[in-house]
């Protein structure tokens, strides 16, 4: 199995590489990069590129390691004893599986994308370290011991919100998405918009690296914003000339909002459109 990118998703050498290296040393790979870089996209595009069924498990500032493993409902079991109901027989009755256990006890090898670990709890990442590395946990309840049938090729994001456990770490292999050169800038808007005029698109990438070059930006527009400006350039009929148009009617792009996330960024290219004109009087 080789991942080598799709018609859909534009993958570097560097990103291909660590992709079949995890796959190869059967390691979960570790991506981190901006946020709108491609990371979750990356456990799609593998799945649908080797074939294999993807299983998505969204990581939440509430969630706890246990629940991709199973969980118990004792409430309900309380209550269906209270009422006298024959299902308190089978404690398996309560016990709902987790994302791992899915991926565990599938049969076929499968992609698990554990989604944006580094929102969780400091610990959630050193709670999964021996289910990580061993590829079995046992149920409490039952006693029952699950072991993975086909080892899951697991693919973690992080938008490095936090530092992960250095015993975590070790069990991944490890890879940061760049953000993306003009030239792989302008393949992955080929692949969204194949048919956008050629001079468009160049002026609206020189626009969009324009913003990002700008020093204090709060938040620099990503890969998947620049795609949805000019989604909204195509819909709105925005022609070239007005793109190019600098007058003091247009001191930051048309559409800004979907490249620009927060008045403090809209107001400094406004004060540096401003400054700008004035020297050139």
């Amino acid at each position: 199995m080789q991942f080598k990118g799709s018609d859909t998703y534009v993958a570097t050498t560097d990103l291909q590489i660590a992709v079949n290296a995890a796959i190869t040393l059967q390691r979960p790979l570790l991506i981190k990069g901006e946020p709108g870089t491609g990371k979750t996209m990356l456990a799609e595009e593998v799945a649908n590129a080797l074939g294999k069924p993807l299983l998505r498990w969204h990581i939440k500032s509430t969630t706890k390691a246990q629940q991709g493993l199973y969980e118990y409902d004792a409430v309900s079991r309380l209550r269906d004893s209270q009422l006298g109901d024959e299902r308190v027989q089978d404690i398996g009755n309560y016990i709902s599986k987790g994302m791992l256990w899915q991926a565990f006890c599938a049969d076929e090898q499968v992609v698990l994308l554990i989604d944006e670990i580094d929102k969780a709890d400091i610990e959630f990442p050193n709670d999964l370290l021996v289910e990580l590395d061993q590829m079995e946990f046992s149920v409490y309840e039952t006693g029952e011991v699950v072991k993975a049938i086909h080892r899951p090729i697991i693919i973690i994001t992080s938008n490095n919100e936090k530092e992960l456990p250095d015993a975590f770490l070790r069990r991944c292999f490890f890879h940061y998405i760049q953000f993306p050169d003009r030239d792989t800038m302008q393949q992955i808007v080929d692949v969204h918009y194949p048919d956008l005029h050629t001079e468009l698109v160049k002026e609206a990438l020189d626009i969009f690296f324009d913003i990002r070059s700008v020093n204090g930006l709060k938040k620099k527009p990503s890969t998947s914003e620049v795609i949805d400006w000019l989604k909204l350039l195509m819909a709105d009929n925005i022609s070239l000339e007005v793109l190019r148009n600098a007058d003091s009617t247009n001191a930051i792009p048309p559409l800004h909002g979907a490249l620009l996330k927060n008045e403090q960024d809209v107001h400094m290219l406004e004060r540096l459109a401003f400054m700008s004109r004035r020297k050139k009087r």
